[in-house]
């Protein structure tokens, strides 16, 4: 964004519009921008669409942008729209001006780990409810990995949905089995392994009366760095679990993201080095399966037009050689 503020300050031109019709050519990647001006707000997003970016009417007057549609539903905006790739929104009181600087990138690349664990379970992208999508995520992952057992739990949060879905296909009861601590962030974007290790243990609490005595297939959005499978195995066979069956949501991630999401590289990622097999002996699980990439899609309901290089490589864009992160 540095560099960004830099190319806009340097592009020259009568109105914000103009410069950013003049720099925006040379951006290559995913940014979603929202820019405040003298007496307006300029919202910009990339050509290629890889994450959510929207703006909504507010009910006396005005308008608002934000990454997530549940944020303008909360202020009680209505006609709430997506930014359209490669568009320029100029937001001047009640005036709104909408300009396709960049025609769509040929293939459009939304990010599908929106749907998977980024966004709010309350928030639409692609005109798709998060939470549903997350309930068919789990309901395609029941149908391809079933096993006998006695409670479905998920990992709080963003695996709610999809252990309700899992349960619904399967019939198997679905329970709370881990408490989140709501002050502790995201672990697997932590700086060092030390600090996602600790904040894991901080992270959650078992319900050993859920738990005691019985198979318990436990529901998670995904598989990043490993940081907190392994661990939530053990608290869940300490609570007093008889066997423990970890359910995926999606693919492993093989590839890193380079399209604004810190999760590592290669060497960081447990399944760009491991086999699923490998990995449930690493973590202890009694099984583990992961959603397949077609699962996913069926979930999501699109054959093309989601960037999926995180599980699959071919990432949309070309990608220079990484540079260390400190």
């Amino acid at each position: 964004t540095e560099v960004i503020a830099l190319m806009l300050a340097a592009a020259g031109g009568r109105t914000w519009q103009e410069r950013l019709e003049r720099t925006l050519p040379a951006w290559k990647g995913a940014f979603s921008l929202v820019i405040l001006a003298q007496n307006e707000v300029i919202a910009v997003r990339d050509p290629w669409g890889f994450r959510p970016l929207s703006i909504g009417r507010l009910p006396h007057g005005g308008h608002a942008v934000a990454s997530e549609t549940c944020a303008l539903a909360t202020l009680g905006c209505v006609d709430i729209d997506e930014v359209r790739p490669g568009e320029i929104v100029t937001l001047r009181g009640a005036e709104v001006d909408r300009c396709q600087a960049l025609a769509p990138a040929a293939e459009s690349a939304r990010c599908t780990f929106e749907f998977v664990y980024f966004s709010r379970p309350a928030s639409v992208w692609d005109g798709q409810n998060v939470h549903h999508v997350r309930q068919r995520l789990g309901a395609e992952l029941a149908r391809e990995s079933g096993v006998e057992a006695d409670v479905v739990i998920p990992v709080p949060d963003s695996s709610i949905p999809a252990a309700i879905g899992y349960s619904s296909e399967s019939g198997i009861p679905h329970n709370d089995g881990l408490i989140k601590n709501r002050y502790i962030g995201r672990t697997f974007i932590e700086p060092t392994q030390d600090m996602r290790e600790r904040g894991v243990a901080l992270k959650f609490n078992a319900l050993g009366e859920n738990l005691a005595g019985r198979r318990v297939i436990m529901i998670d959005d995904s598989l990043v760095r490993g940081t907190t499978a392994g661990p939530l195995v053990q608290m869940v066979r300490d609570a007093g679990a008889s066997e423990v069956h970890l359910r995926i949501t999606c693919p492993p991630i093989t590839h890193p993201c380079h399209f604004g999401v810190d999760m590592g590289h290669d060497d960081d990622l447990m399944a760009a080095h491991r086999t699923v097999a490998e990995i449930a002996d690493h973590i202890g699980a009694d099984s583990l399966a992961v959603l397949s990439l077609d699962g996913m899609m069926r979930a999501v309901g699109a054959t093309e037009g989601y960037c999926n290089a995180g599980f699959a490589g071919g990432y949309p864009l070309p990608i220079p050689d990484a540079q260390a992160k400190l």
